[in-house]
């Protein structure tokens, strides 16, 4: 398990090195007025190229907007169940490790998300009711790829029906599969922006996976199951 430990964690750290160089040729290389407003971006060239084939679809923003909540109503189901153990527990620090650490995972998740909306690298490609909108990373596709693989392992770890397990991979996949084609197809964000999130949310996920594997070693040495 070691070994395996120390791989995760270090995948974990070459995505989200990863996703630390990506913002920083975005904001050098081959940057650009080309958007809305003459906002710039970096990469224009691909970007602009990438956004003249996927064109503006915005009954498909929509979709994907709305159905961006069901991550957050994931996450706050497992609120739900860490606030019901505190409650029968009679305190925070008897709630099961595995889930303080989700909710930490979750708040830095919300805080990555937070921090490009007061830093924004660059702007979408389109006007939203009028205004420019920080774009990087897609704050949606980054709460889904971060919350739903959350899912497929707490489901795993927890569920005792196979039944169960083999319909949440397959609405888990299908579903992330979905959301990201959408909000790329649909125009309101550059070919960039997905990328980034993708290297953010796996790299992130990964992260928590290695602490998840720590947790669960302290635990077996003290002989908790």
């Amino acid at each position: 398990m070691k070994g395996k430990a120390k791989v995760i964690l270090w995948s974990g750290i070459a995505l989200f090195s990863a996703f630390i160089l990506w913002t920083a040729l975005i904001c050098s290389v081959d940057v650009r007025a080309v958007g809305p407003d003459g906002s710039e971006v970096g990469f224009s060239a691909f970007n602009v190229w990438f956004h003249s084939l996927t064109g503006v679809d915005m009954v498909l923003y929509t979709i994907t907007d709305w159905l961006g909540l069901i991550p957050i109503i994931i996450c706050m189901c497992f609120a739900v169940l860490g606030f019901i153990q505190m409650v029968k527990r009679r305190s925070l620090f008897k709630v099961d490790a595995d889930i303080l650490l989700l909710g930490g995972y979750y708040l830095l998740v919300i805080f990555g998300y937070l921090f490009f909306e007061m830093v924004p690298i660059n702007y979408r490609p389109v006007l939203i009711d009028g205004f420019l909108e920080a774009s990087y990373p897609s704050s949606t596709t980054l709460l889904v790829l971060s919350v739903t693989p959350t899912l497929m392992f707490r489901i795993y770890r927890r569920a005792k029906s196979g039944v169960i397990k083999i319909s949440t991979y397959v609405f888990s996949i299908a579903f992330s599969a979905f959301m990201v084609a959408g909000r790329t197809i649909s125009g309101v964000h550059w070919a960039t922006d997905i990328i980034g999130s993708i290297l953010l949310s796996f790299g992130l996920f990964m992260i928590y996976l290695y602490f998840v594997m720590i947790i669960d070693k302290r635990r077996k040495n003290d002989g908790i199951q």
